[in-house]
């Protein structure tokens, strides 16, 4: 299908608005207009396709297939947005994911079904006749693989990140090699079906790609899930954009390559704040990579502290770190996290918060939940920014923070998360840490700070320890 010239310009002005939309949410400050340009965006590309059906002459059932299609994935779209929690946000954007991938998968068995099951019927010939048939074979088993693998490995990261299958990394023997003889197979399969089309080739690369984007994610342990999330996401631009070659439309073209290689950029960006291998996170499986470490070590007993006692802390404290993490999301805790900073500052002390690069499921979900508790941009830092000023600090508040603030990410290199950069809380004079018991993290791996002499457990739910602080101070 040819794209009109009206079209083609309102892909055009979509894509800019996509690019808009990125630059926009690169800021806390200025994410709201940046999510109102992909909004917009994505509302005129939706309008250019109805358009181009229509002047595609599409009639009749068909138009009305497309309307309805887009009508009822935008009120789920609407429905899921509205309810979902903050906490779901990973696992749901993990699902999306998918989407995308299961698309690219039937664009391309599309496009097979359209050209090579018919190559003498018009739209090969025309292809054959432009010399880009070839490019054509080629471009069908690329998205095939591409949304094939980005499908399942999406599905893999909701299913370990909504709880329903264990955040553990699957060990299959030889797990490199399976990974690398699954890309030589398939650099295989595509040469035979360039060469000879038919369906044989595609079945058996479908089934590979979808076994494949399985076992990539399937590898990844629980606490590398963040980062697993982001290249997933980069996945899923590089499908749609093979399938905007597949369906010549320059906007799937352009939005696919802006997703894929922001994508890749936030990966490689997280990769080195967790100290990981950029190439393995592209192979699968790097959540791995150092032994796992004994389960069974006796670190020593615990100590408690009840609100009143933090209260007591806090009241003589110079200086004061937060360091939040998936708990504190859980449990809602940051509007009152936001009260007890007013309160402290208000009172003279020095408030500031840690965040690591990884705290929550999500790139920027602390950020997003601090902004909204309208807690000040300048006070929130960075893990490099502020790593070097516990040592200094008086009193370290880890809010439902676990494997982001495990010593045993630098000093046992033993550890699944050992070389993980970490936030040195064990460094200040006190430590109080909110949890709802002594439970291991998403890593699956106990936390020696919870046993330092420095280091006290406030247990039970963030939100309601907060409140009783604010009520003890």
């Amino acid at each position: 299908m040819s794209v009109t010239v009206p079209a083609q310009a309102a892909y055009l002005v979509a894509a800019l608005l996509f690019i808009a939309a990125l630059a926009g949410l690169s800021k806390h400050e200025t994410a709201k207009v940046g999510l109102r340009y992909g909004m917009a965006g994505m509302a005129i590309a939706l309008i250019a396709t109805v358009w181009l059906a229509v002047d595609a002459d599409i009639e009749g059932l068909g138009l009305v297939l497309l309307v309805v299609a887009v009508a009822v994935g935008a009120a789920i779209g609407i429905w899921r947005a509205r309810i979902v929690e903050m906490t779901g946000m990973p696992e749901l954007i993990a699902l999306l994911h998918s989407f995308v991938g299961l698309a690219a998968v039937l664009v391309g068995w599309n496009g097979f079904l359209l050209v090579e099951d018919d190559l003498d019927g018009e739209e090969a010939r025309h292809l054959d006749l432009i010399g880009t048939l070839g490019i054509h074979h080629a471009e069908v088993m690329i998205g095939v693989f591409i949304g094939a693998v980005t499908f399942t490995g999406s599905i893999v990261a909701y299913l370990k990140l909504s709880g329903k299958i264990d955040s553990k990394p699957l060990m299959l023997p030889g797990k490199n090699l399976i990974n690398v003889g699954s890309l030589v197979v398939f650099a295989g399969l595509t040469v035979w079906f360039c060469a000879s089309p038919g369906i044989v080739p595609l079945i058996l690369a479908t089934v590979l790609a979808l076994a494949l984007g399985w076992h990539l994610v399937a590898s990844i342990g629980g606490g590398d899930m963040p980062v697993v999330v982001s290249m997933l996401n980069s996945y899923s631009g590089w499908a749609a954009a093979a399938s905007g070659f597949l369906l010549e439309n320059d906007a799937l073209i352009i939005t696919g390559a802006l997703v894929g290689s922001s994508g890749a950029y936030l990966s490689y960006i997280m990769c080195q704040a967790m100290n990981r291998s950029f190439i393995s996170v592209i192979a699968g499986g790097f959540g791995i990579e150092a032994p796992a470490g004994d389960g069974d070590t006796d670190y020593g007993e615990h100590r408690e502290v009840d609100a009143e006692g933090a209260a007591e802390l806090l009241k003589s404290a110079k200086s004061v770190i937060i360091t939040p993490g998936y708990g504190m999301a859980v449990a809602q805790a940051q509007h009152g996290v936001a009260d007890l900073t007013r309160r402290l500052r208000d009172a003279g002390v020095e408030v500031r918060f840690g965040i690591h690069p990884v705290a929550g499921r999500l790139p920027g979900h602390m950020n997003v939940l601090l902004a909204e508790a309208k807690v000040p941009y300048d006070i929130v830092l960075e893990m490099d920014e502020i790593n070097d000023d516990f040592a200094e600090t008086s009193v370290v508040l880890v809010i439902g923070a676990n494997d982001t603030v495990n010593p045993a990410a630098a000093d046992d290199p033993s550890s699944p998360i050992a070389g993980m950069p970490v936030l040195h809380v064990w460094e200040a004079e006190n430590v109080i840490v909110f949890k709802r018991s002594m439970a291991s993290g998403y890593a699956g791996v106990q936390n020696p700070l919870f046993f330092r002499e420095n280091t006290q457990m406030l247990f039970g739910d963030a939100k309601d320890r907060v409140e009783d602080i604010l009520k003890a101070l």
